[in-house]
């Protein structure tokens, strides 16, 4: 898989980035968990979605945020993350002019980098948020959210409670013109050890194929 190196608002941003051989095809990228505790673009949920969204047929690039290995910068409680997030989708649309579909993925912080991504850039079609972090960062920027996703969890997260995961479903399932999905996995903690990654990687495959085919937002 090429690494890449791309130009971020703080400096250069390191990246991992994997084209399809089709010139119109759906692009994803994919956001780690918070940088000060140990997140990477390696962490293996991140890694696991982005083998599932190549293997979709999607161009793929994840990154490290900055201050976070070869990427440039310091940590920005999540304002400067934002930024980053936001270069590396023009990056990926500067590499993909046709692509037809444009997809975000984020575990944890990167859950909430990605949803606000969502609020600033209509041209995303589909979100996936795996384990929210619904009890540490506010989520009501999402007045309207503007397109459908999949929000899932573990049942047994201890870092973010299934409970406020849900009080989070429950306000968005309130919003008009988009659907929200909710799927949670039995059993999984926060980081979702084996056997429950396969699970977790099954649902998102399995909800991301049935929207392609919809086509719809």
């Amino acid at each position: 898989m090429p690494e890449v190196i791309f130009p971020g608002p703080e400096g250069r941003l390191e990246g991992r980035y994997h084209p399809q051989r089709e010139r119109d095809a759906p692009i994803a990228i994919i956001l780690h968990p918070h940088p000060q505790f140990g997140g990477t673009m390696n962490n293996r949920v991140v890694y696991n979605l982005h083998y599932a969204f190549h293997n979709m047929g999607f161009t793929v690039l994840r990154f490290n945020f900055r201050g976070v290995g070869r990427s440039q910068g310091e940590y920005d409680q999540g304002i400067g993350e934002l930024s980053d997030a936001a270069s590396a989708l023009d990056y990926l649309q500067s590499q993909n002019p046709n692509a037809k579909h444009c997809w975000v993925a984020g575990f944890s912080f990167g859950a909430w980098i990605g949803m606000q991504l969502l609020m600033r850039r209509p041209e995303i079609t589909g979100f996936i948020s795996v384990a929210p972090p619904a009890n540490m960062y506010d989520f009501s920027f999402l007045a309207p959210c503007p397109s459908s996703g999949l929000i899932i969890n573990g049942t047994a997260d201890r870092v973010a409670p299934p409970k406020d995961t849900e009080t989070l479903v429950n306000k968005l399932h309130e919003q008009k013109g988009i659907t929200i999905t909710h799927e949670q996995v039995e059993g999984a903690g926060h980081f979702f050890e084996d056997p429950h990654m396969e699970t977790m990687i099954g649902s998102v495959d399995g909800y991301v194929r049935r929207r392609l085919t919809e086509n719809s937002r």
